[in-house]
C-alpha cells in the first residue's frame, strides 16, 4: 500500500499474560487467526515497532483495528497506544508508564461503556504533557461490546485538527481538538484572583424573611399534627381481652435443656389463632388523624431582599499559564504501536491492525479483512431470523 502504511517487523511481549495466535471460536474465516488476550486478571503487554515513524505534519492520521469480546467482556479494555517516538524507547521494558501519543479504543466496567480517544498534548510553556480525552460519544456503545461480534473501530485524525470516530465504517463521534476534548488543549486566558476575598458584608440572599410580618394571635404553635379521632368505633366483635401472641402449644422443651444454665424454658410465641378471623386483639386504641387546627412553628414569609448582590465571584486576572496552540494535531511523532491490558475476561481477539495517512487504503484492508468476516456471521444471523420467525 506504499509509504503511507505503517507496518510491524517483529513483536515484543510480556510474560505475565498469555496471547495465542488463533481462529476465532465462532463464524471464523477458514485459515484466519488473530491475536486473542487469553488470561483472566493478569496483565497483559504486547508491542511493536512501526517500520516507519508517523510525523503528524501534512497527512491526516488513521488507525484501524478489529475487536471481537468472543464471551462478552465484564471489566476490561481492548483499546490501543501509539508510542511516542524517542531514543529510548524499548519495547522489552513496555509497560503503563512507557509515553504513549495516543490511546483508542473500546473499555468496559460494569455498565460504564467506553469509547477512548485520549492524546497526549505538550504544554509549549513546560514541557510537561496532560492527556486530553474526546467528549463521549452519544451512542449506545453495549451491543459492540455484548453481540460476540467482530467489530471495526477506526480513528481518523486530520491536519485541520479534526477526528472522527467510527464503528463498523460508521460516525460515533466527531469533532474538533481545539473544541471538544476535556480538558481543553487551550486554557482560560483569564482565571479567578487566589487572593480575592468576598467582603463580610456580602449578601447572597435573594429571599429573606419579612421583617413586618407578625405572628397571628390565633396560631397556636402547640396544636400537634395528629389527634385521635374522636368519631371512630371499636369494631365489632374486637376481642380485648385476647392477646396477639400466645405460646406454641405444640412446643416441647428440649431434652438437654439446663434451667440452671439456660433458665426458665417457656414455649415460643406465635400469632393467636383466635385473632385471625376477628378484627383485632388486644386493647383497641383510637386511630389517629390529621389535627385540622395544627399549622406548626409560624415563621415569617419570604420577599425580595433588597439588599440582594448576587452570587459573589472573584475578580478575573490574566491566566500567567496561559498559551495558544493553534494546532494540536502537531503531536509526538509515533514509533510504535501496543496493548497493554488487564481484564477480568478472557479471548478478546485482535486483527488486522493498520496505520496509514489515506481513507482509501483503510477502506480498502477493511474490506479484505473485515469485510469476510462480516460474509461469514451474516448468513448465520439471517438463519437465525428465520428460524425465529417459523
Amino acid at each position: 500500500f506504499g509509504l503511507n502504511c505503517i507496518f510491524s517487523k517483529t513483536l515484543c511481549m510480556c510474560v505475565l499474560g498469555r496471547w495465542e495466535v488463533e481462529e476465532l471460536k465462532e463464524n471464523a474465516v477458514p485459515g484466519d487467526k488473530g491475536l486473542v488476550l487469553k488470561s483472566v486478571a493478569k496483565y497483559h503487554a504486547i508491542s511493536a515497532m512501526l517500520t516507519k515513524a508517523f510525523v503528524f505534519d501534512d497527512k491526516p492520521l488513521i488507525v484501524q483495528y478489529e475487536v471481537n469480546f468472543q464471551k462478552g467482556i465484564d471489566c476490561g479494555g481492548a483499546y490501543i497506544k501509539l508510542l511516542s517516538s524517542s531514543d529510548d524507547l524499548n519495547l522489552e521494558y513496555f509497560f503503563d508508564k512507557t509515553p504513549y501519543t495516543i490511546m483508542f479504543g473500546p473499555d468496559k466496567c460494569g455498565e460504564d461503556y467506553k469509547l477512548h480517544f485520549i492524546f497526549r498534548h505538550k504544554n509549549p510553556k513546560t514541557g510537561e504533557y496532560d492527556e486530553k480525552h474526546a467528549e463521549r460519544p452519544d451512542v449506545d456503545l453495549k451491543k459492540f461490546y455484548l453481540d460476540k461480534k467482530t467489530h471495526l473501530y477506526t480513528l481518523v485524525l486530520k491536519p485541520d485538527d479534526t477526528f472522527e470516530i467510527l464503528i463498523d465504517q460508521t460516525v460515533v463521534s466527531k469533532g474538533s481538538l481545539l473544541e471538544n476534548m476535556i480538558p481543553p488543549v487551550n486554557p482560560s486566558k483569564e482565571i479567578d484572583d487566589p487572593t480575592d476575598k468576598k467582603p463580610d458584608d456580602w449578601d447572597e440572599r435573594p429571599k429573606i424573611p419579612d421583617p413586618t410580618a407578625v405572628k397571628p394571635d390565633d396560631w397556636d404553635e402547640d396544636e400537634p399534627a395528629k389527634i385521635e379521632d374522636p368519631d371512630a368505633v371499636k369494631p365489632e366483635g374486637w376481642l380485648d381481652d385476647e392477646p396477639q401472641y400466645v405460646p406454641d402449644p405444640n412446643a416441647k422443651k428440649p431434652k438437654d435443656w439446663d434451667e440452671e444454665m439456660d433458665g426458665e424454658w417457656e414455649a415460643p410465641q406465635i400469632p393467636n389463632p383466635k385473632c385471625e378471623t376477628a378484627p383485632g386483639c388486644g386493647e383497641w386504641v383510637r386511630p389517629m388523624k390529621n389535627n385540622p387546627k395544627y399549622k406548626g412553628k409560624w415563621r415569617a414569609p419570604m420577599i425580595d431582599n433588597p439588599n440582594y448582590q448576587g452570587i459573589w465571584s472573584p475578580r478575573k486576572i490574566p491566566n500567567p499559564d496561559y498559551f495558544e496552540d493553534l494546532h494540536p494535531f502537531k503531536m509526538t511523532a509515533v514509533s510504535a504501536i501496543g496493548l497493554e491490558l488487564w481484564s477480568m475476561t478472557s479471548d478478546i481477539y485482535f486483527d488486522n491492525f493498520i496505520i496509514c495517512s489515506e481513507k482509501e487504503v483503510a477502506d480498502r484492508w477493511a474490506a479484505d479483512s473485515w469485510g469476510l468476516k462480516k460474509l461469514v456471521w451474516l448468513p448465520a444471523l439471517l438463519f437465525l431470523l428465520v428460524l425465529c420467525s417459523l
